[in-house]
């Protein structure tokens, strides 16, 4: 199934690019436009599942043209409105034409990525149009794997308002928490996700309760499923908020308004979490309102006879959602594969059939090939870990610090394998501002997502 095809429409090259970097990383497609003319083109061409549309433009404004798309007769894909300086009645008017939300400049990232995806499901299910993906299975025979499924199922039939699923990254911890969701009585309530890394203490209540004029994540939420991905970076005022709303059930906004928790909470942490506890930059009185149950992955090495199913499966995927060519694996390179230790887990497995598909030849994957692509990775590896980051001493000062910057986070960024959710962990960057630092580096943030 294809990916959701996401149109940016910006007369301001970097709001357009920085748009497109965070969305791709999160698995869309997108295609940008400059101007109203040029998303006129964009539209002819291939129709989109999302336009996020600039009110103020040089050449013709963003509500001409959604008016031009309202008086047609029908929108035919939901529209999200952009705007640095946008007043109420501008917001009233793009909403009496069709548009679905608002959302002002400077750009926060949880804020956008919210309404992307609140915006292109709403409109899916207002117009009866099919699910935007089916969900994928919990793919494995091991014993794991049988008991991880019992886990959902049982966790989703006794309904727990909270729930943590812990271990290393790329076990699969969104995952189980959609299959919690899709398993229990609110199923039919909205699974909202929340990139834990995207708050700060300065934006935590803005995006969590919202304001008068547009909903945080917990209204978003509803009655639903609030995932908390990497929880355990959520800053302390967001982690102050969640508390009290666990314990009273709701939220101060101000001193005039309050805002209910309705959601079940899922947790998604890593295995770092007891860490940033006991290191007091995580509440252990909020860790233990959240854990009222607990599910812990397992890394893909401990697991390894799970390894031929998961290759096959990604080889199905690869070919039907990305075009490219089947291949299937001999019983020898399966065996090999199976004996590697995997550290980036899931993702890496996916990222390593990726690559055989794309550069390799014939229908089968043998001994010789495997041994191949893994030989050139673990000598990437090793020259990433050398002495490699020679910088010269005879430049400026801000050259010099400049060059550092890039050879540091390239360095980074390869050893978190394109994950930049991972890589401003690391780094300790939020991320809206690590994709304008990668890109004043030279550097080409994102990676292919299987």
């Amino acid at each position: 199934m294809s990916q959701a095809l996401v149109l940016v429409v910006d007369d301001e090259p970097d709001i357009r690019e920085l748009v497109k970097e965070i969305l791709e990383d999160e698995g869309y497609a997108v295609v940008v436009a400059e101007d109203v003319a040029t998303a006129r083109e964009a539209i002819e061409e291939r129709l989109p599942d999302l336009v996020l549309l600039d009110i103020w433009m040089p050449d013709q404004d963003g509500i001409s043209l959604l008016k031009e798309w309202h008086d047609s007769g029908a929108i035919r894909f939901p529209v999200v409105m952009i705007s640095g300086h946008g007043t109420v009645e501008t917001a009233v008017e793009a909403t009496r034409l069709g548009a679905v939300d608002f959302i002002e400049k400077p750009l926060s990232l949880a804020r956008l990525l919210l309404t992307v995806e609140k915006a292109i499901s709403n409109f899916e299910v207002s117009n009866a149009a099919p699910a935007s993906k089916s969900l994928t299975p919990i793919v494995g025979n091991s014993d794991y794997c049988r008991e991880l499924r019992a886990q959902i199922e049982k966790t989703a039939a006794q309904n727990f308002p909270a729930v943590t699923i812990q271990g290393e990254r790329a076990t699969g911890k969104q995952l189980i928490a959609r299959h919690i969701h899709t398993q229990s009585a609110r199923s039919a309530q909205p699974f909202v996700v929340l990139r834990c890394d995207s708050l700060s203490d300065a934006n935590a209540k803005r995006e969590l309760l919202g304001n008068e004029n547009s909903a945080g994540f917990f209204e978003s939420a509803a009655s639903g499923t609030l995932c908390l991905v990497d929880a355990e970076e959520l800053p302390p005022v967001g982690q102050q908020i969640l508390l009290e709303a666990i314990e009273t059930g709701v939220a101060r906004r101000d001193e005039h308004a309050a805002v209910a928790l309705k959601a079940a909470v899922v947790s998604c942490a890593s295995e770092q979490l007891q860490r940033t506890i006991s290191q007091g930059d995580f509440s252990g009185e909020l860790m233990d309102k959240l854990s009222q149950h607990m599910i812990h992955t397992k890394p893909l090495r401990e697991h390894p006879e799970d390894v031929p199913l998961l290759l096959s499966h990604y080889v199905d995927r690869l070919v039907e959602q990305d075009g490219l060519p089947y291949r299937h694996f001999s019983v020898a390179a399966q065996n090999k594969l199976r004996n590697l230790e995997w550290p980036g887990n899931i993702l890496e497995l996916i990222n390593f059939v990726q690559r055989l598909l794309i550069v390799g030849q014939g229908v089968e994957i043998d001994l010789e090939e495997v041994d191949s692509l893994h030989g050139a990775d673990r000598a990437r590896d090793s020259e990433q870990t050398g002495d490699s980051m020679q910088i010269p001493l005879d430049l400026p000062l801000r050259e010099a610090r400049a060059e550092f910057e890039r050879l540091y986070l390239q360095r980074q960024l390869d050893s978190v394998d394109g994950n930049i959710v991972e890589l401003a962990r690391v780094v300790g960057m939020e991320r809206t501002h690590l994709y304008r630092k990668l890109r004043s580096v030279g550097i080409q943030a994102g990676r292919k997502r299987g």
